[in-house]
């Protein structure tokens, strides 16, 4: 039991260290860029223009193109590890305001943010390292490996319910405005607040969509047999384009995403940390 209050300190300790939120400030610019970034290759995919993925390593790929972008991917990979670390400290130890059932649900959700941010820092050095070359390549090819082996199909298809459940918690969460909690409200104007309730909801709910068409591409794969289908955020894009009114609509996904961006320089200024 000592031996598990004194892993609790510590970790607290670490949680609270000024270098640690400084560099989790800094990762929530370098979410934001990337999120500018991909919602700038979701409206050239809306508009027949896109010659990169459009998902998030295809926004780090160009963004690694521009002058100094090497440096800024590099930046943005450490920032996100950062947050990631920050997010693993409170899925241990934190939430300490909330009680019972909802302080396990803040504590999930942050592990899920662990991952995704994870996820992000380890694409981020594989662009910087021109390792990431096809994230839709590759993904269609670990669907096929998968598809291939024993209760494989199945997998899949949890993978993309997953995926799809996620996407419609990203548009509950910014919809019922939960974001909120997490912002130092008391220290933003009113004109700020609500601001950066329109973008939060936006964000949100963009890329709930986004994730959620993902998921049920991923579901239709594995039932169909077909990995060509499964071929991640690129592919809901441009099946959300061949839709009726699709240009319309992926432009609004388009805004959506880069409202979060934008929403993402605000975290940096005012999220608890």
């Amino acid at each position: 039991m000592s031996l598990t209050r004194s892993a609790e300190a510590t970790a607290s300790r670490t949680a609270d260290s000024r270098w640690l939120e400084l560099l989790a400030r800094a990762g929530f610019i370098g979410y934001g860029i990337v999120h500018l970034l991909f919602a700038w290759l979701a409206l050239q995919i809306a508009f027949g223009t896109s010659s990169d993925d459009g998902d998030q390593s295809g926004a780090l790929r160009t963004l690694a193109a521009q002058p100094l972008g090497k440096f800024l991917v590099i930046a943005t990979a450490v920032g996100l590890l950062a947050m990631a670390i920050w997010q693993a400290l409170e899925a241990a130890v934190g939430h300490r305001a909330e009680r019972g059932r909802e302080r396990v649900t803040e504590r999930l959700a942050s592990a899920g943010r662990t991952l995704v941010y994870l996820y992000f820092a380890w694409t981020a050095f594989k662009v910087f390292n021109d390792a990431g070359s096809n994230s839709a390549d590759q993904q269609e090819a670990l669907t096929g490996k998968l598809m291939t082996s024993s209760g494989g199909r199945w997998l899949v298809g949890l993978a993309g319910v997953v995926l799809a459940a996620i996407g419609v918690g990203l548009v509950i969460y910014g919809a019922v405005k939960r974001f909120e909690k997490h912002l130092k409200t008391g220290e933003m104007s009113p004109k700020t607040r609500k601001l950066a309730r329109r973008l939060g909801m936006a964000g949100y709910i963009a890329k709930g969509v986004a994730y959620g068409i993902s998921g049920l591409l991923v579901v239709v794969a594995a039932v169909n047999y077909d990995p060509e289908k499964a071929r991640g955020l690129d592919a809901a894009l441009h099946t959300l384009r061949e839709q009726s009114y699709g240009v319309f609509l992926l432009t609004l996904v388009a805004l959506g995403i880069a409202a979060f961006g934008f929403f993402c320089f605000l975290q940096s200024r005012y999220r608890k940390v």
